[in-house]
């Protein structure tokens, strides 16, 4: 009768010769993957080379047509806000700025014309900075609600104080 040595190394020859048998198996299949995997890494940079080498021949011409396909957006965009109110105000408010520039030019070339001395100023021309103004508008605002409430507390604590509140 076997002991429970033998017994063991039996099986673990067993086992041995089983896992020997599809190991083998298993090499050869890992070893064709590695090789299809290399392979696709080879003709990704192929195909890669020829991507980039076709994009820098023809950047030029691609980024021209984007740029003239944002024009049919651009006009869109213009007349979208075109429509909104605050800015045919603010437009108008420019206008005012502009308009205030041709009556100085004006004057001068009347008062050359006219052989006089220029005393009218030079126009001042103002950068359209819209994001600014808006940005002084919003500040000038919540200072003058913060102001409001400010005083609502001052009228709030005056009220408790003199036992009216």
């Amino acid at each position: 009768m076997a002991t429970e040595i033998e017994k063991a190394a039996e099986r673990v020859a067993k086992l041995r010769a089983q896992a020997e048998k599809v190991s083998g198996p298993l090499v050869e299949a890992e070893a064709q993957l590695q090789a299809a995997e290399e392979a696709e890494a080879a003709r990704r940079a192929e195909r890669a080379e020829d991507y980039n080498r076709e994009f820098v021949d023809s950047w030029r011409e691609r980024a021209d047509s984007v740029v003239a396909s944002g024009d049919e957006f651009y006009d869109k965009f213009a007349e979208a806000i075109s429509a909104e109110p605050w800015f045919q105000a603010y437009a108008e408010y420019r206008a005012a700025r502009h308009k205030r520039g041709h009556v100085l030019t004006e004057a001068q070339r009347a008062q050359r014309a006219l052989g006089e001395t220029v005393t009218v100023p030079e126009p001042r021309w103002f950068a359209a900075e819209v994001g600014e103004d808006i940005a002084k508008l919003v500040e000038k605002r919540a200072y003058e609600m913060a102001a409001e409430y400010s005083q609502g507390l001052e009228d709030e604590r005056e009220a408790r104080l003199s036992g009216k509140g």
